[in-house]
């Protein structure tokens, strides 16, 4: 029996025969089978659960990291968007710059164009009195030059009563009053002038009245456009200032995505790892030979752990994040199977100790 138990063979029973110290070894060999069944039991429980826990946590660690791939993926894709949308809020801002200064200046343009058409204004009433005046002058040189004449035929008439002494004054006489008709035509004429040129400054007055409110409602529009494009302006600087925000939000959770995808690649390699030492452990384990009963109550755990398997299949389409939440629950239950199972080796060991009294257990083991 020693041999079979060296070579790792557990199924051998000690058969009780001879004296009493032959009786109690082999009454003590049977009870370290039986502990050793026990013990090799739980650790192959516990390697298959570990095992099959490891498994979906790295199932579950593979789903997540290619969901994690996927959205570091679709972050960078939209981190790359913002900052192109960004620098089109930002030329469009500039834009908008640009043109508020350039309404701007076409209002201070506009603004000086009204204060020329004012003053171009003021100077046309300013023609317009003096062509005024002018008409006035030459009503006056009119009558002077009537007056002359009237005067020029006296004359004559009282150079003709002297007779010839009077005909030398006769002849200045003449003259005077062919000059102030001479004059009288020209005062008419440019009488004529005076009042056509009056007449067309009267029109040009009304022109570049009309001119001056146009130039003050067009100044009015320009304002207003200035106003406008001041708005718009400001908006499309909140506007570059919130795409700024948010992009840098989106690289933060880019950077933080890839970060999340860093940890769950290591915790993929971790669970893989662990799947591969609990096989190893299996494996180490499955050396030892265990009776039918002690098999049996081997494998009966991993089929209450395939039902938290199933249980944790179906979990996994409302949330993928519970498939790895869901094994580290379901890993500890079977750790009570084998607290269990003690306390049948505790009830079976008596079989063949029943000969042997409670009292030497431990002390046996420890002379063993």
């Amino acid at each position: 029996m020693a041999d079979r138990l060296a070579d790792g063979d557990l199924t051998a029973t000690a058969r009780p025969v001879g004296n009493d110290e032959t009786l109690r070894l082999m009454s003590t060999l049977d009870r370290m089978q039986s502990h050793i069944a026990g013990l090799v039991r739980q650790v192959q429980q516990g390697a298959q659960t570990v095992s099959s826990a490891s498994t979906e946590i790295a199932q579950g660690n593979n789903d997540l990291s290619a969901r994690t791939e996927q959205q570091a993926s679709a972050l960078e894709e939209t981190a790359a968007s913002m900052e192109e949308l960004n620098s089109t809020v930002q030329q469009n801002a500039e834009s908008a710059r640009q043109a508020n200064q350039l309404a701007m200046n076409a209002s201070t343009v506009a603004v000086q164009g009204g204060e020329v058409v004012h003053e171009v204004v003021e100077t046309m009433k300013g023609i317009n009195e003096a062509s005024r005046k002018i008409s006035d002058i030459i009503s006056v040189i009119d009558g002077i030059a009537f007056q002359t004449n009237i005067l020029a035929l006296n004359a004559a008439v009282e150079a003709a009563r002297a007779g010839e002494q009077g005909r030398g004054f006769a002849v200045v006489a003449s003259e005077v009053r062919s000059l102030a008709g001479r004059s009288a035509e020209a005062a008419k004429e440019i009488k004529t002038l005076i009042n056509a040129s009056v007449e067309r400054v009267e029109q040009g007055t009304a022109l570049v009245d009309k001119a001056g409110t146009t130039m003050t409602e067009v100044v009015t529009s320009i304002r207003r456009v200035t106003d406008i494009m001041g708005e718009i302006s400001a908006a499309s600087n909140e506007q570059s200032i919130g795409v700024a925000q948010v992009g840098e939000a989106v690289g933060q959770m880019d950077q933080t995505t890839q970060q999340n995808a860093a940890l769950v690649e290591q915790m993929a390699a971790a669970a893989s790892s662990l799947k591969s030492q609990a096989g190893d452990l299996v494996q180490t384990v499955a050396v030892f030979k265990l009776s039918a009963a002690d098999q049996g109550a081997s494998h009966a755990p991993p089929a209450v752990k395939a039902k938290s398997a199933v249980s944790v299949g179906h979990k996994p389409a409302p949330a993928p994040s519970r498939p790895m939440a869901k094994p580290a629950i379901a890993a500890p239950k079977p750790s009570p199977k084998p607290a269990a199972a003690p306390a049948v080796l505790a009830v079976a060991a008596p079989k063949t100790s029943t000969k042997v009294t409670p009292a030497g257990g431990d002390d046996d083991w420890e002379t063993f």
